[in-house]
């Protein structure tokens, strides 16, 4: 049985929430990472899912580090390398994984989303917030540095200087200020946030899955390669796609000026 993360899917369309209210969604100290890690290869080995969601139960998205575990890694029986090991054997496979996951994954951040829980936000690839939810990159508050991918993955999205401000200051940010930041495509009142995840999700998903998953694969590679590189590979993802029945199916589709029907 699941301790922290709840699978749940409708058509082509994964739904994870993480379920740990009462400690606001900790991504250390509990099973989150491995839960996470089995679902992604779950959904990798899915070809019917076309889009994964990701959000939260309770008022928070996630808090990011559990302090008690931060508390434990402070004693003088872990060692240095024993904390390096925990951030390599641990949380730092879930930015690799939801990196390499070639489904397009919405975070539907709920509530507050703070250190290691604004960072998971980041790694997935589209953000809608409701209106009640917080942001901060506050590992400095507690003394640590983002250990997790937040310092690659937030300049990226809204930055360089921007993701600094965060980062130095540990400051917070409501949703208006995400939105206004880039930080989040869009912000909707707080019922109908997964409504509006949902109604993502089915324009995302009525499009071809090999499509989607190639189409995410580029523009993670765009992230850190050469334009020849993307352009190369490019060709070959569209040499692929061109014999695809789903291209066929579209093409036909269109001419017949009806919807197509897309295979899984």
């Amino acid at each position: 049985m699941s301790e922290f993360l709840i699978y749940e899917q409708q058509g082509p369309v994964v739904t994870l929430t993480m379920n740990q209210p009462e400690q606001r969604n900790p991504l250390t100290g509990n099973t989150a990472v491995a839960e996470f890690l089995a679902a992604i290869d779950r959904i990798d080995a899915d070809n019917s899912v076309r889009c994964v969601i990701l959000t939260a139960n309770g008022p928070s998205f996630s808090a990011g580090g559990d302090l008690r575990e931060m508390k434990r890694q402070s004693t003088p029986a872990v060692s240095e390398m024993d904390i390096r090991q925990e951030y390599r054997r641990g949380i730092q496979r879930l930015p690799l994984a939801l990196f390499n996951l070639e489904v397009p994954v919405i975070a539907a951040v709920n509530g507050h989303a703070i250190g290691a829980g604004l960072d998971l936000a980041c790694m997935c690839d589209l953000r809608i917030a409701s209106d009640k939810a917080k942001f901060a990159e506050s590992f400095v508050k507690v003394g640590i540095i983002p250990g997790d991918g937040g310092a690659w993955l937030l300049p990226r999205i809204i930055g360089l200087s921007r993701a600094s401000e965060l980062a130095f200051t540990g400051d917070t940010i409501d949703a208006q200020q995400a939105l206004a930041w880039n930080l989040v495509s869009r912000v909707v009142p707080h019922a109908e946030l997964m409504d509006a995840a949902r109604e993502l999700a089915g324009r995302i998903t009525a499009n071809a899955a090999h499509a989607l998953r190639l189409t995410k694969r580029l523009i993670r590679e765009g992230m850190h390669s050469r334009l020849d590189t993307v352009l190369e590979l490019s060709s070959v993802f569209q040499a692929v796609s061109h014999k695809t029945p789903d291209h066929m199916e579209a093409v036909n589709a269109f001419l017949e000026k009806r919807k197509p029907q897309f295979g899984s």
